[in-house]
């Protein structure tokens, strides 16, 4: 008789994330003295805005936030995160500014992209994810039993997928289109022109769009972030996803949201009640303080971003075989390396290696190179790389050249 897993098959199916697994091998060489350089985590290196920590120590002398809170999160932050929402996404229901009963406080964005879809699918509901996407994704839409649908959006289209290429990929089983911009992993930001294109097909076709906003604060080169929820014609079938992960440099202190129609948030607030209840109380504070805060600091952060930008960019194509378009948003470079895969290509014969897959070059880097990237396996296709310059100037410079000097042999 075959012997039974111990695991669950949901749960076994489950891939471990590849961003944050090769962040982990990173810092456990590091801490056995490997001199390591990371490019894996999209975590800024910045610290929390001391105004924000400040007012979350204030919070923790105060008795009440040392009790259970309302699931679905503190009142005044709801509140808050509703007019930021109208305000920032231009995100309106029946023409009204959005209020509390449209907004769920979640642990982190990963929970808000977990509540969405184990609130909206059915069983073998299909979803459009574009890619390349992030990595989380494809698992949480696994997870509530739906269906992940990928089209691919390349290098030469800026990786931007088309309406063309959506309307090929619809089923009568589609019931979810996810939408990003700026992206992770690729750094895309979709003109006005095209979200609008977007989103009146995604509603003529009767579809859910899911947007993650995350990164709606982090654009260059004049490029405008334009939220697909300010379509009207989307207003009652779209999620909004969001947090203070990335714009504010708070990582550690899991704070995300989600925002939609008062019942689908409802719904996912009754599911929230049962596996995590509310997020820890300082940390809605902090969040609190950040969203109703000034941007100077996101602003300075954002300097260095751009000047890392433009130099992981030139970085990477002086190297051979490697071609990276400039990325427009987010803190991520999403370079193409299938020029230096293969026996033909120049990443042949390293270590007496020859890597045929995105995969094996990035494990070749690690091992030889010290140097931490992501495979493009891990958000579509092999054949590519995603490097996070959220990371010092000067690890940056250094980590680039050690991928050069592999791969050219020098």
């Amino acid at each position: 008789m075959p012997v039974a897993s111990r695991i669950s098959d949901r749960i076994g199916s489950i891939a471990e994330s590849a961003t944050l697994a090769v962040d982990a091998k990173a810092k456990a060489m590091k801490a056995a003295g490997e001199d390591v350089i990371g490019f894996g985590a999209g975590e800024p290196d910045f610290p929390t805005p001391e105004y924000i920590v400040d007012a979350a120590a204030e919070a923790t002398r105060n008795p009440k936030h040392h009790r259970y809170s309302p699931a679905a999160g503190l009142p005044e932050l709801r509140e808050a995160l509703a007019e930021k929402t109208t305000r920032d996404s231009g995100y309106r229901i029946d023409g009204q500014p959005l209020a509390a009963s449209n907004v769920l406080v979640t642990n982190g964005g990963k929970q808000a992209v977990y509540n969405t879809f184990a609130t909206l699918l059915n069983p073998g509901d299909e979803v459009i994810v574009p890619a390349p996407y992030w990595t989380t994704y494809p698992e949480s839409i696994k997870l509530a039993g739906g269906v992940p649908v990928d089209v691919f959006a390349g290098p030469e289209q800026g990786y931007r997928v088309t309406v063309d290429q959506l309307e090929a990929a619809v089923t009568e089983r589609t019931k979810v289109l996810v939408f990003v911009s700026p992206s992770n992993p690729t750094g895309a930001v979709y003109s006005p022109e095209a979200v609008a294109e977007i989103g009146r097909w995604a509603a003529s076709k009767g579809l859910w769009v899911v947007t993650d906003e995350i990164y709606e604060h982090l654009t260059y080169d004049g490029a405008e972030f334009t939220s697909i929820a300010s379509l009207p014609e989307l207003a009652d079938q779209v999620v909004v996803l969001n947090g203070v992960a990335k714009t504010y440099a708070m990582t550690g202190w899991r704070v995300g949201w989600m925002v939609g129609p008062a019942d689908v948030i409802k719904a996912a607030s009754n599911l929230q009640s049962h596996a995590t209840s509310n997020v820890a109380n300082v940390s809605q504070v902090a969040a609190l303080t950040a969203v109703t805060g000034p941007l100077d600091a996101v602003e300075e952060m954002k300097t260095a971003f751009d000047r890392r930008r433009r130099a992981i960019v030139e970085g990477l194509n002086a190297i051979p075989g490697f071609d990276c378009p400039t990325p427009e948003g987010a803190f991520y470079a999403y370079v193409d390396v299938r020029g230096a895969l293969g026996e033909d290509g120049t990443a042949a014969g390293i270590a007496g290696k020859t890597p045929t897959t995105s995969a094996e070059l990035a494990e070749l880097i690690l091992e030889e190179a010290k140097v931490a990237v992501v495979p493009g396996e891990a958000f579509g296709p092999s054949g590519f790389l995603r490097l996070s310059y959220a990371l010092g100037d000067e690890d940056l410079a250094r980590g680039i050249e050690r991928i050069r000097s592999l791969i050219a042999g020098s």
